[in-house]
């Protein structure tokens, strides 16, 4: 076994014998290069040539998670699959509109809203949840948390839709929070034109080129539209529709294409 470990690790300072006092005490600080080198020696000898690590199997059981991540979206079903006409039609479309709400920003930012509309701050996850989906889909327990009760009919009943005085004084960083706020909302709900219209409201807010957290977010959605689509029994919903143009937007407009459908 020595020879091996002097084979894997060969010696750097090699030291023949060395003339020690007779007193010599590997023990004590070295007095001499000599002693030191031999100092080296002994306490290298006194190593084992394993060193097991002593690990507690019941650390390991706790808290352990897996990331299983899935890189592309589910096939569309058979007949699902929009037309690459169509497909290129709605690019366009969603390219005409991002133009218009840039070059109209500043208009619309303008306008006053109306005393009802209190919009939620960046960070206040479940105020955006109830601003944008409204009593009717969000929970009870989340209504409770708002404890606001000057909030308007409309605000507790349906929410507010993505009007252009709403979105257009929203910056890049409330359009990802929002977004990915109603991401994690889809992820665990069912899909509704509510959200869909905001999904599709904030998308177009989206500069480009995207950032890190934007980029994952979109990427995320595409792959939970095909998630829902592939449980839609009949091919002619208008959820279907829906679904299909978030997943072209993102693949198509927002250059994921391998998360495109493939044309039917």
């Amino acid at each position: 076994m020595e020879s091996v470990v002097e084979e894997l690790m060969p010696r750097l300072l090699p030291v023949g014998d060395c003339d020690l006092a007779e007193d010599f005490d590997p023990t004590m600080p070295p007095r001499t290069p000599s002693e030191y080198l031999k100092r080296v020696q002994i306490e290298a000898a006194r190593c084992p040539d394993v060193v097991v690590a002593q690990i507690d199997p019941r650390k390991l059981r706790k808290k352990q998670t897996v990331n299983i991540s899935l890189t592309g979206c589910h096939p569309a079903p058979e007949g699902y699959s929009p037309t690459l006409k169509w497909q290129q039609q709605q690019v366009s479309h969603f390219s005409a509109v991002r133009q218009s709400l840039n070059k109209h920003r500043n208009h619309w930012k303008a306008q006053h809203l109306d005393s009802n509309v209190t919009m939620p701050k960046s960070e206040d996850e479940e105020g955006w949840k109830l601003f944008c989906l409204g009593e009717k889909l969000y929970s009870e327990a989340a209504i409770a948390v708002s404890g606001n009760e000057n909030l308007g009919i409309d605000y507790i009943k349906i929410g507010f839709p993505p009007f252009l005085s709403i979105v257009s004084r929203m910056n890049q960083a409330t359009v990802t929070s929002v977004l990915e706020y109603l991401i994690n909302w889809f992820g665990e709900k069912e899909f509704t034109p509510e959200l869909g219209r905001w999904l599709y409201a904030l998308l177009a807010c989206l500069e480009k080129p995207l950032l890190p957290e934007a980029h994952s977010l979109i990427r995320q959605l595409a792959r939970r539209c095909s998630e829902v689509r592939v449980l839609e029994e009949n091919k002619n919903e208008e959820k279907v529709s829906a679904l299909n143009l978030l997943i072209c937007l993102v693949s198509r407009y927002f250059d994921q294409r391998d998360l495109a459908d493939e044309p039917s």
